[in-house]
């Protein structure tokens, strides 16, 4: 028996392969650290969908289509208004996104389907954060892409440059990978031949999990409670003692560097390169490495994605809440490829479970 299906090949995928051993993520083929550095949100998009690169025309009509898109039904907008104002994020998230599930959403699940779906995840995220604080919802706007337009959606100001490139390399990086728990419910739940709502839906509530999504703001509390370089040696060595974790090191699949931590680092240093805080992370980290290789000697933990995660955030001025649902928008792309994946050649998932109960006497 291998508990919680650990290390079992549950299927077959061409959307992204995920090598810890080596570091490796590709995105059907490319580096996805690369991609990162190079390309927009939509190209990788358009990418992961179609395994293909968008030219010129293709790419400003998957653009239009996501604008077209955007925009909140009545329905939708009457149902987050009812919702109570301690409702979290993820939690409105996926209410809104289950409320999507009309007629038009069948077997089998379509590329029009993943759009829209990616499309509307940043209007609904920014429409309930802006409402938990009280503030008028800032409708999309048509000039602005996506990463810009989701930004603008929060904060009510265009973006600069530089805050949008950081938050598009990290929406890249966080597009797909592979079989994780979240892709996994996804793909459980379209293989009954269910609806691409009822699948995206289960792939929320199981990202709002916070061994999931919500490892980011454990990072930027660790940070701030070192608060100062000086005390980072004695804060470390206090974790160990008491064998708590760190958070932003080590990862269930990475046992070398994480490749998506790597290209973030390239960023938060770009974005904000005189950054006191983002110095702090630098600086914490090295000696984070250093004392883990002391304590525990082989076993491989490394930086992760979420540590460089959370100095993007905080560069942003993004707060915690957001970590999460924004996650959940850039994985909407890997999730909806999923599914269409899954419904392209389906099996029902039908695993076993091993009975440890009573059996009565024959």
């Amino acid at each position: 028996m291998s508990k919680g299906l650990k290390g079992v090949v549950a299927a077959q995928t061409a959307l992204s392969l995920v090598d810890g051993e080596n570091g490796v993520l590709l995105y059907r083929g490319e580096h996805a650290r690369e991609l990162a550095l190079a390309k927009s949100f939509e190209e990788v998009a358009y990418f992961i969908w179609h395994e293909t690169w968008p030219n010129e025309e293709e790419l400003q009509d998957l653009k239009k289509q996501i604008k077209g898109d955007r925009s909140l039904p009545e329905h939708i907008r009457s149902i987050l208004s009812s919702l109570p104002l301690n409702t979290s994020i993820m939690s409105a998230l996926r209410t809104a996104i289950s409320s999507l599930g009309t007629d038009e959403y069948g077997w089998k699940p379509d590329l029009g389907q993943a759009i829209t779906l990616t499309a509307i995840t940043p209007t609904i995220i920014s429409y309930w954060y802006r409402r938990q604080k009280e503030e008028k919802f800032v409708e999309p706007r048509d000039d602005l892409d996506f990463v810009a337009n989701y930004l603008y959606m929060l904060n009510g100001e265009v973006p600069k440059a530089a805050h949008v490139r950081a938050l598009e390399a990290y929406m890249i990086l966080t597009m797909e990978h592979g079989f994780n728990a979240s892709t996994f419910s996804a793909r459980v739940t379209v293989s009954t031949e269910s609806d691409m709502i009822s699948a995206i839906t289960a792939a929320v509530g199981t990202m709002k999990g916070p061994l999931h999504g919500g490892a980011p703001s454990g990072v930027i509390e660790m940070l701030e409670e070192i608060g100062m370089i000086e005390n980072a040696y004695q804060w470390i060595e206090d974790k160990l003692t008491k064998n708590e974790r760190i958070m932003g090191f080590g990862h269930r699949v990475y046992k070398t560097n994480d490749p998506r931590a790597e290209a973030l680092r390239q960023i938060a240093q770009q974005v904000g390169e005189e950054d006191e805080w983002l110095a702090l992370a630098h600086q914490v980290e090295e000696r984070v490495i250093e004392k883990l290789a002391e304590w525990k000697p082989g076993r491989k933990l490394y930086t992760n994605v979420e540590y460089y995660a959370a100095a993007v955030m905080r560069a942003l001025e993004m707060e915690k809440e957001l970590f999460t649902p924004t996650f959940s928008a850039s994985r909407m792309v890997g999730w909806t490829a999923h599914v269409l994946e899954q419904a392209s050649d389906n099996t029902i998932y039908r695993p076993q479970a091993e009975y440890t109960g009573k059996v009565p006497a024959l």
